[in-house]
């Protein structure tokens, strides 16, 4: 036998569904264009190692490991910069994004800044060993909004919007897909 308190959990527990499934329909419909990317960028990371070396360049491997060999980092940045001018833009900036020392590996790289390039060089010879383009460094800024604030020149106010509106967003959608999935079963074990 049904007592009204039954009736008035069931009812409220029918409006929070009811609310839940409009939470959960309007945040995707608002959001639908930045999960798509969200996604489809988050897959490509996850395959970059993978991608036979579209996605990201293997690391190659110089003469020597030991650091005492190796020329100084502004010696191999000279190179870097002059590989750069005869092979891939005599425009372009050669400001540096960031240089990755493979001590391992006896290699350096150099990211440049400006067109997702980077180069790699024997750290103790200065030789070439890899142009690469560097297509998971722009699929990671897509990923996480950090292209907008490179293109607008903001300092990272995009990115930080965007991360903050995504992780709320997953965390709303977390909370009302569950409660999607549970609430009916809540209510049928009411019965």
């Amino acid at each position: 036998m049904n007592t009204q308190h039954d009736k008035d959990r069931r009812t409220r527990q029918a409006s929070i569904l009811r609310l839940a499934r409009k939470i959960h329909r309007t945040t995707g419909a608002l959001l639908f264009a930045f999960f798509l990317f969200v996604s489809v960028t988050g897959l490509l990371l996850g395959w970059k190692k993978n991608s036979g070396g579209y996605i990201m360049a293997k690391s190659y491997t110089g003469q020597s490991t030991d650091l005492k060999d190796w020329l100084p980092v502004d010696s191999l940045y000279k190179n870097a910069s002059k590989i750069f001018r005869d092979s891939i833009s005599t425009t372009l900036s050669l400001e540096l994004d960031r240089i990755d020392i493979r001590k391992d590996k006896g290699m350096v790289k150099f990211v440049f800044v400006d067109g997702f390039w980077g180069i790699q060089l024997d750290g103790s010879t200065g030789k070439l060993l890899h142009i690469e383009k560097r297509r998971s460094d722009f699929i990671e800024k897509v990923h996480d909004g950090s292209i907008l604030d490179q293109y607008f020149n903001t300092g990272g106010i995009i990115k930080l919007i965007y991360t903050t509106v995504m992780g709320l967003a997953l965390l709303v959608f977390t909370i009302t897909g569950f409660w999607l999935w549970y609430g009916p079963k809540t209510m049928r074990k009411g019965r």
